[in-house]
């Protein structure tokens, strides 16, 4: 693709089928004009090999890429190895999923600090992080792509920087930018409407110092507007609602002038579809 891809968390409220219907769920996120879906598995990975296959197949068709999101309850820097060790597994599981959809890229959360400190607990998480690797090459999985999340509780690992150390383990690892996260952790100061352009502008040069190669044009991308209370993320929004940020009209602005082409995955709270074809129509018309 010479141009983002825009898509979906999951399926928005107004898609109706009830039943898991490959061929319908590949119609209605083409029907929006989007380009990618990504696959939630946030309480577990649980759909079968063989109907994954099938959604790879149908939405292949209508030029969709498929990634997924992992398990919420990766802890990479816990205090407990057994829960870090468990976490490979759930990335392993994840990878397993992604593959027979026919896509590669592997979202997650790296965990929190708890009762450490922010440097002991990247610490923990980037040994997690060369296991995972290992682990993953071991089990033939060395094309899939795993993406760190930046997070949107303060108490969260997942700031910019962390993330990008993450990513500095392998030269696969790519980030997952979650606009809305960021906003919310720096409590509405970053990507601010007043300061937006500006902001996006300093988070692209730093991708572009940190990694310094494909990952840096081709990141993959959370959005969505977020309200935030003193520990940061409280609740996603619509882009109805805009008492809170972050604005995207900027971004956009940015990627197209730059020629990035990062996967946007909209995570608005019941309207991502609406929402990820606004995304995209705003990017055309640019």
């Amino acid at each position: 693709m010479n141009e983002p891809r825009f898509g979906t968390a999951g399926l928005a409220d107004s898609y109706t089928v009830k039943k898991f219907d490959p061929a319908a769920i590949a119609a209605y996120t083409a029907g929006f004009g989007l380009t990618a879906f990504e696959y939630q598995c946030g309480r577990g990975v649980r759909l079968a090999h063989d109907k994954a296959r099938a959604l790879g197949e149908a939405c292949a068709a209508r030029g969709i890429a498929l990634s997924v999101h992992a398990p919420y309850y990766i802890s990479m820097s816990s205090l407990e190895e057994d829960k870090r060790l468990h976490s490979i597994d759930y990335l392993l599981q994840s990878c397993a999923l992604v593959k027979a959809l026919g896509g590669k890229r592997v979202v997650f959360h790296s965990g929190s600090c708890g009762k450490q400190s922010r440097e002991e607990a990247l610490e923990k998480a980037l040994d997690t992080m060369e296991r995972a690797v290992k682990a993953c090459d071991e089990a033939g999985y060395g094309d899939c792509i795993l993406c760190p999340e930046t997070m949107g509780k303060v108490n969260q690992l997942g700031t910019l920087d962390e993330v990008l150390a993450l990513c500095g383990v392998d030269e696969r690892i790519t980030p997952c930018i979650d606009f809305g996260h960021l906003y919310a952790r720096s409590l509405g100061t970053q990507f601010a409407e007043g300061t937006a352009a500006a902001d996006y502008a300093a988070l692209l040069d730093t991708l572009q110092a940190g990694l310094g190669d494909e990952r840096a044009k081709q990141f993959h991308a959370h959005f969505s507007r977020i309200a935030y209370t003193k520990g940061g993320e409280k609740c996603h929004l619509t882009f109805a609602d805009t008492e809170y940020g972050p604005p995207h009209a900027p971004l956009l602005a940015l990627l197209k002038e730059r020629g990035l082409t990062p996967t946007i995955i909209c995570e608005s709270a019941g309207t991502q579809a609406e929402d990820a074809a606004e995304l995209a129509k705003t990017y055309a018309m640019l």
